[in-house]
């Protein structure tokens, strides 16, 4: 899940909630939303491959 934050940059957030906190987990924050993306889907694969 990619949100923009209010000074124009990208964070990525887990899709699950944190059950500690009630809140997402923020997976990395970026400059463009290309870059968000990119990393998620990253993620994804490592997710899958390994």
């Amino acid at each position: 899940m990619i949100r923009k934050l209010a000074n124009g940059k990208y964070r990525l957030y887990s899709r699950k909630k944190n059950p500690q906190t009630g809140k997402r987990r923020n997976l990395g924050t970026f400059n463009s939303r290309a870059a968000a993306v990119q990393h998620e889907r990253e993620i994804q694969f490592f997710k899958r491959k390994h």
